[in-house]
């Protein structure tokens, strides 16, 4: 497979024409090699379908849709320097497009074998100097990091999680895709200022659940 004329097609017939404008972000996913955040074997003949790509292990993590993952990227209005959480890291394609950007990225992961992926690709891509992967539960954040300009929970989640607000900065930015029983999720831009944190939804997005933060299930009598 000629990986190098699918990311260019991925760029200009998934990206460009969905609203993904930013010259970083698109120079970002035009140059990094997707398919090395796949396992080796049939799954990287799907690094550039417009869809997410299921990864394995008991996670339940997958490779974001491009176009999804490029708008969840640009809504978080990255600048050069910006410290920046990712959770779930999975195999670390996101902190490596963000990093190419010129964001310093932690990336939590609790699948072992994931995060060895993810530090193999990023370490031969951007560097550990730019993405860090941790192996270590996700549902917390990293407080020992904190603050952070910007948080992204790729994946979707049923509200955002209070932990995760307190650590922001301020003037952080926090994405995400929220959940809608029997409709298609949103996108959400949260924002912290003067202590406060509100929420601006962008646009209708649909991608994997997130496990750790599902909500529990009710008790039925």
């Amino acid at each position: 497979m000629d990986y190098a004329d699918a990311r260019k097609r991925m760029v200009d017939g998934q990206l460009r024409p969905n609203k993904v404008t930013d010259p970083r972000l698109l120079a970002a996913m035009g140059t990094i090699p997707r398919e090395r955040f796949l396992p080796e074997g049939p799954l990287r003949a799907r690094a550039y379908l417009d869809e997410d790509v299921l990864l394995p292990g008991p996670a339940g993590r997958a490779l974001t849709e491009p176009m999804a993952l490029a708008r969840l990227i640009q809504l978080a209005a990255l600048r050069r320097g910006d410290r920046v959480l990712l959770l779930p890291a999975g195999t670390g394609y996101a902190a490596a497009v963000m990093a190419a950007m010129g964001a310093h990225v932690i990336g939590l992961e609790s699948d072992e074998a994931l995060v060895r992926l993810a530090r193999a690709a990023l370490a031969e891509t951007v560097g550990p100097e730019q993405a860090r992967i941790l192996h270590a539960p996700i549902a917390q954040g990293h407080a020992a990091g904190a603050p952070y300009d910007v948080i992204l929970i790729e994946g979707e989640v049923p509200e955002v999680p209070p932990a995760l607000i307190e650590q922001l900065a301020e003037g952080g930015r926090l994405v995400t895709v929220l959940e809608r029983e029997g409709r298609v999720g949103h996108a959400v831009l949260g924002r912290r200022i003067g202590g406060s944190f509100t929420l601006t939804t962008a646009f209708d997005c649909a991608i994997t659940p997130v496990r750790e933060f599902a909500r529990a299930p009710a008790f039925v009598f």
